[in-house]
Order: structure tokens, then sequence, then C-alpha cells
């Protein structure tokens, strides 16, 4: 079955060539675009969409507030976020939304074809390290309490909330199971029922979580000390 693709950008010719480089794959399809974020939600309503390529600078709606609107809702597409410029506010302020990665608008079609299946899989874009380098670098945008106001993170055991905090800390599976003496597979079971109590998308969300309930502080160095 095709990935359904959608391109939301305020540049037709930039819509029309991601949309050949799509049309060229045998397991994606573009079945919607527009031309700015009202339009995008409201094609949403008819058609059935996987992914949706989001631009941020647009007209009457922004892609970081369509992002939000969109992720809003039951069932929502995955949303990638197209910038202009690596590590910018409008990729910090896509991921708070809660788009699942960014990606340059320059990217080499090779890459943009490759974090469209990642993200149609459930994987996250961006990696956790240069998330985080996005939250050290605009953590002023971010909430000033250090003391975790997210009910949820209740609910987590222990080694959970340990896994959940070498996340943050952008360590990846196979890192935190040697800091733990973990197999991966267990690290990875920790993370899915991390992602399920919290009711997060992917480890990206984890990591802004994270930083905004105070459980990590901007600046930390990975793998360090953290708040909480």
């Amino acid at each position: 079955m095709s990935i359904r693709v959608m391109l939301v950008d305020d540049q037709v010719l930039l819509r029309t060539g991601f949309r050949m480089v799509l049309a060229a794959q045998p397991d994606m399809e573009v079945v919607a675009e527009a031309g700015d974020g009202a339009e995008a939600i409201e094609n949403l309503r008819a058609t059935t969409v996987d992914v949706v390529l989001m631009d941020v600078r647009m007209p009457r709606l922004d892609g970081v507030e369509a992002t939000r609107r969109i992720c809003a809702q039951p069932g929502a597409p995955k949303v990638l976020i197209l910038t202009t410029f690596d590590l910018d506010e409008y990729a910090f302020s896509g991921l708070k939304a809660g788009a699942s990665g960014f990606m340059l608008k320059d990217v080499p079609p090779g890459e943009l074809l490759s974090a469209i299946r990642s993200v149609h899989s459930g994987d996250a874009v961006v990696a956790p390290s240069t998330t985080r380098r996005l939250l050290d670098r605009f953590s002023p945008m971010l909430p000033t309490s250090t003391k975790p106001q997210h009910k949820e993170l209740e609910r987590l055991t222990g080694r959970e909330r340990e896994v959940m905090l070498l996340v943050a800390q952008g360590l990846s599976n196979g890192e935190i199971a040697g800091r733990l003496v973990l197999s991966e597979a267990t690290v990875k079971t920790h993370v899915g029922r991390i992602l399920t109590k919290l009711g997060l998308r992917d480890r990206v969300q984890v990591v802004v979580l994270a930083y905004e309930t105070g459980l990590v502080r901007a600046g930390s160095p990975p793998g360090g000390a953290s708040a909480g």
C-alpha cells in the first residue's frame, strides 16, 4: 500500500519538484497539495493522508500552527517540517507542535524519501541529539519550572524514568543498553511503554517533554546529571 503524502508549501515550483520525486516511487503517491496551513487542514477533511510535508512560512496560517492543529486530531497524519535553516526557531516550534521531525528544503531526494518512509513507519526523523541542540539553543522559550508538570510521568516505573532521561539526553538504544547493562531489545520495549504511557508519538517528543518538565536542564551534558 502506498504512503499517501500531502505537500504544503506556498511555492508552486517547490511543490512540483517534490511531487515529481515522490511520483517516481512505487510506494508513494501525492494525494493532496495546499498553498498554506488553512488549505491543508481543509484538505485533510476530505482526503486520507499518511504524511504531511509542511512548510513553515506561509500566508494565512503558518506551518507551525497548522501542525499543532493537525497533530491534535485523533488519527492525525505524521508531519515533517520543511525549513530553510538548520536548527532555526521554526524547527523548534514545529517539534513542540507535534511534528515527527524536520528537513531542510534543499535535502537530497534520497534523504527526503527515506525520511518520509521513516516517519510513516513510526520513527522520528530528527535524532534526539539534534533535538537536544535545538532545545538547548531555544531553552528561553520553554517553561521556567524545574518540577515535573506532566501528570502521566507518575505512571512510569523507576526503570522507565531512567530510560526516558537517557533518551532525552540524546542517547541511542544501544548506548542506553550499555549504560544500564540491558539488551537493546529490552531498552526498545521500555521506550515503547514510555511512549504509550505518556501519549507521545516518538523519541523527539520524549526529549521535548523532558525539557518542558525540567527532567533535563538546557545545557547539561549528554548522559550527564539531570534535573529532578
